[in-house]
């Protein structure tokens, strides 16, 4: 293990939905801001097993030393030495308004509104992660996926969850997540014109769908519900952003366009003031 190691404070804004590892059991992409405006990416991070003091929510500053993804060649890539050291600090909550300043003016600090200009830094390795302002949101879609997580994959990691050994089970005992049976797009133009169709991978649209279920017991009404929260909601009346962020197999495999949202940003749109 490395050990050139820098305590950071940063800004959580994105947290992935989680995805299921036979090393750690299941995996969050969890990325941020440091106070100097750097995204870092912190991968991985066995989130649902952490102790509960550690765990972390989105606009909440943590403090954790961190250390360079030596296996992961993209800039932004770390990884945090000790997972039961990690600090929670304050929130940046909203205010009574629903207004989100703070949040918007750190997480802004740097916009890109170009599709060629994020690829070229990509293929650069100069960037992967960013904040992306969309010109126009043209839809959100979905499509069904495998309902199930890979039997085999499953049953690794549910045997070696009964070893005990892993992040005190006895205190946190790991039940796998449920899958999300559909994948989730926004497809937009930025600035010049182009088009693209990413997926949305934030935890928040996955939460999303399971509480919409659960309410509705329809999936298509909790699709119905989603694409209202995602599109009719936020892409039509917040100024929305989008966090996006490479994934590291079609990074290095050079894809014509690696990125996928890894979360969303929707405040209000900003009032102009009335010149007289």
């Amino acid at each position: 293990m490395s050990t050139c190691r820098e305590k950071k404070d940063i800004l959580i804004t994105v947290k992935t939905y989680p995805t299921l590892s036979t090393k750690y059991l299941e995996l969050v992409c969890t990325a941020g801001i440091t106070r100097e405006g750097d995204w870092i990416r912190l991968y991985p991070v066995p989130f649902r097993m952490l102790d509960q003091n550690g765990k972390y929510k989105k606009y909440q500053w943590i403090t954790a030393e961190i250390f360079k993804n030596t296996e992961d060649p993209r800039p932004e890539s770390y990884k945090i030495y000790d997972y039961n050291k990690i600090v929670p600090g304050s929130e940046i909550v909203t205010d009574a308004s629903g207004e989100w300043h703070e949040r918007r003016k750190l997480v802004t600090k740097q916009v890109y509104r170009s599709k060629t200009e994020i690829i070229r830094k990509a293929r650069a390795m100069e960037m992967s992660l960013c904040t992306f302002k969309p010109e126009k949101i043209l839809e959100f879609e979905y499509e069904p996926v495998e309902r199930e997580w890979d039997k085999k994959k499953l049953a690794e990691i549910e045997a070696r969850n009964r070893q005990g050994d892993l992040f005190a089970q006895d205190k946190n005992p790991f039940e796998a997540v449920n899958k999300l049976p559909y994948k989730f797009y926004y497809k937009f133009r930025d600035s010049e014109g182009l088009e693209s169709r990413l997926m949305i991978e934030d935890w928040e649209i996955g939460a999303l769908f399971w509480n919409c279920l659960d309410r509705k017991k329809s999936e298509k009404e909790a699709l119905a519900d989603v694409k209202k929260k995602y599109y009719d909601d936020f892409a039509l009346t917040k100024d929305l952003y989008l966090f996006l962020g490479t994934t590291r197999e079609f990074h290095l495999r050079k894809s014509p366009n690696p990125f996928v949202i890894v979360g969303v940003f929707p405040p209000k749109p900003v009032m102009q003031p009335l010149l007289f």
